[in-house]
């Protein structure tokens, strides 16, 4: 059971928690109840109170004793014994189920509006009878003097069957275009509809003539809402013999006197979601409003919020049980939810317990936990980079830590770690996978690394356990289970190399390893003392010595050594005449490296130089300038000042400049007089 409470109004969610499946046998719902605490705390109220996948309608007949619902899939009918606390029975049908009516007192006499056009009764035993209405229906209302049933839908006709003559009558002509609900009222019987042009048309069946024309999607309109569209008329529900309140597609409620056309007061959902249901309590002159998202209880009079409920799924259709606090609805999820609010009136007789239950919690009251406030620490502050709102009316100060605005404390925690959501979800996701598997057979796995040394741990401890067995003793713990020895077998920097020498020289060793394990230990020493001894003896004989005192295991062990050793020589050798081979091909070639024009190469030191100058100031720029003679400020008469540069130039221009320099040297030495040349005035003949 979940308690939450707003504007001091304590409400108790009956169906909050986990539902086990059906298809759990009782054995296993017990032992899950014994393992799990929240199954075990939960409350079954009433036993599989909940459909296969959807709720569409929820309904309490008038004596109180069955509740009954409709959903798919399949689309099916359940009937809940209140006095049994569990299912009476259930009823598949042909087609989903739009909505539905009790006629009786009991359950004996139902009628289905279903999505194909089609009208179903059913009595005590079942199926009863079956029809079809000309067009497709949206709802309809039981008139108890005549016994008609008035269908409204797509269509601008109200179309009336009678019961009790079991025909249809001359069906009722409308202005409006489509229908979308209808109400009779139970003191005069004014039949009343919703059109999809946002009217109200008021009827009277006994003159079948229309008495009454009410403009809602205009009056729904006010300086504080705001509307996309036309508003029509989706829900309708009379109260007493004057009061009337109509449910717009766009999220209003309006609450009328029938002897006016302007509303009393019009109360805004602020979703934009259309009004599903509308239902009265009398004891505290409330409204009950739900659309899919939300239900709000309000006052009729001032139109002041009493409560509201928020469902974890969407809302398909509200049902408040008669002179109780219970309140019923039908979701878009499996489980029907009860709530229970006692403020609004005492439980039902047949769930009485309730009311000693909640006395008990309000007596022993738990810690409030603060919904719309987060308790954080200074650290967490300092982390989500608000610590500078310390002292301000943003944090309230509280023992350690301060109290602040959740809504605050998610955008700021989105702004400093945007991905925390993913992290937590795929965190989240990981634990869900390792509980799953740790509920599967579990079989031995070998780890990723040094999986053979692994195995053979596995098969010493078999071995070992064998003998403790025999001799009592006790298990020693295994290297597989040692946590100073984990990383071995997870980080791959501890595979065992098996191309190694180290490894191959000791291989035959430990394959050979047994009960005498210390034994041929020794024999490993000698091992060394052989091998210097086989390099002055010919190749493949044995000493004398060797061969007295080792057995033939011993020497079959030996002869495997001395084959890797073999091996490991001539790997060398084959490897140093691949490097020689490679060393005569290779042949060294010079580098050569791109330098961008206009530049020089001086040293690799000239680019570290160049990053220290940009980081340098202006002005530490500018007296270095002024210090390499590139820059030159002077003071004017005029009171400002004269700088002037020296384009730096490059080797390349610097090289140009001085051969040229040098090519105009030569020409003046080389360069030849032509003065003897000059011809005197009068010799000569003349040019032309």
């Amino acid at each position: 059971m979940q308690v939450s409470s707003l504007n001091e109004v304590k409400i108790y969610s009956l169906s909050a928690g986990r539902s086990l499946p059906e298809w759990l046998s009782d054995r296993k719902k017990r032992a899950l109840q014994k393992k799990d605490v929240d199954i075990r705390r939960r409350i079954e109220l009433i036993q599989d109170f909940e459909m296969p996948t959807v709720s569409t309608k929820i309904k309490v007949s008038r004596d109180g004793q069955y509740i009954m619902a409709v959903g798919t899939y399949k689309p099916r009918i359940r009937c809940f014994d209140t006095y049994q606390l569990s299912q009476k029975f259930e009823r598949c049908l042909d087609s989903e189920v739009v909505t539905f009516e009790i006629l009786s007192d009991d359950y004996s006499k139902i009628v289905f509006l279903q999505c194909g056009r089609f009208v179903e009764f059913h009595s005590q035993h079942g199926h009863y009878y079956k029809t079809r209405i000309p067009k497709f229906g949206r709802d309809f209302s039981y008139h108890y003097p005549s016994c008609d049933l008035y269908f409204v839908g797509a269509s601008s006709e109200v179309y009336r069957l009678n019961l009790e003559q079991g025909r249809f009558l001359n069906s009722l002509q409308t202005d409006a275009s489509e229908s979308n609900a209808c109400d009779i009222n139970p003191v005069h019987f004014l039949f009343a509809m919703g059109t999809a042009e946002g009217k109200v048309e008021c009827w009277d069946p006994r003159t079948r003539n229309r008495v009454g024309l009410l403009d809602c999607a205009l009056s729904s309109v006010t300086a504080d809402t705001e509307i996309d569209g036309l508003p029509s008329v989706s829900a309708l529900k009379f109260d007493g013999a004057l009061n009337m309140a109509v449910g717009t597609s766009t999220g209003q409620v309006l609450l009328y006197d029938l002897r006016s056309s302007n509303p009393l007061i019009v109360k805004d959902h602020h979703y934009g979601l259309p009004i599903k249901s509308v239902q009265f309590q009398h004891q505290l002159d409330l409204i009950i409003s739900a659309d899919c998202r939300i239900i709000k209880m309000w006052n009729k009079d001032t139109g002041k919020i009493f409560t509201s409920m928020e469902p974890e799924y969407g809302i398909n259709d509200v049902c408040l049980y008669p002179n109780s606090g219970m309140l019923m609805t039908a979701n878009e999820a499996p489980k029907m939810n009860i709530y229970y609010i006692p403020v609004l009136g005492p439980a039902p007789k047949w769930c009485s317990f309730l009311d000693n239950l909640t006395e008990e919690l309000e007596e022993n009251p738990e810690t409030t936990v603060y919904d719309d406030y987060k308790f954080v620490t200074r650290q967490d502050l300092e982390n989500l980079g608000l610590a500078h709102l310390i002292g301000s009316s943003l944090l309230r100060a509280y023992m350690h830590g301060f109290f602040m605005d959740i809504r605050l404390y998610h955008k700021a925690k989105m702004m400093a770690n945007p991905f925390a959501y993913e992290e937590y979800r795929r965190e989240k996701i990981r634990q869900k996978i390792e509980e799953t598997r740790a509920q599967r057979v579990q079989l031995k796995k070998l780890p990723k690394v040094n999986k053979e040394l692994a195995l053979k741990l596995i098969e010493e401890e078999g071995e070992e356990q064998q003998v403790t067995r025999k001799r009592k003793q006790k298990n020693l713990p295994s290297l597989l289970k040692d946590d100073r020895f984990k990383v071995m077998f997870e980080n791959p920097d501890f595979q065992v190399d098996e191309q190694s020498e180290e490894f191959r020289l000791l291989n035959p060793l430990v394959s050979k390893i047994s009960e005498k394990r210390k034994r041929k230990l020794k024999l490993l020493e000698e091992l060394e003392a052989q091998e210097q001894e086989e390099e002055e003896e010919p190749e493949g004989k044995a000493s004398d010595a060797e061969s007295s005192e080792s057995s033939d295991d011993e020497k079959g062990w030996v002869e495997e050594v001395r084959k890797q050793r073999k091996l490991l020589r001539q790997e060398e050798k084959v490897k140093r005449q691949e490097r020689l081979k490679e060393d005569q091909q290779t042949s060294l070639k010079p580098q050569f490296f791109e330098i961008k024009e206009g530049e020089e190469f001086r040293s690799f030191k000239d680019s570290a130089k160049k990053q220290k100058l940009m980081k340098k100031t202006l002005g530490d720029r500018l007296k270095l300038e002024e210090k390499l003679g590139t820059l030159n400020v002077c003071d004017t008469t005029v009171g400002s000042k004269q700088a002037t540069f020296k384009l730096k130039k490059s080797e390349q221009q610097k090289k140009q400049q001085e051969a040229e320099k040098q090519h105009r040297q030569e020409r003046k030495t080389l360069r030849r007089s032509a003065s003897h040349l000059k011809s005197k005035r009068g010799r000569g003949r003349p040019f032309h």
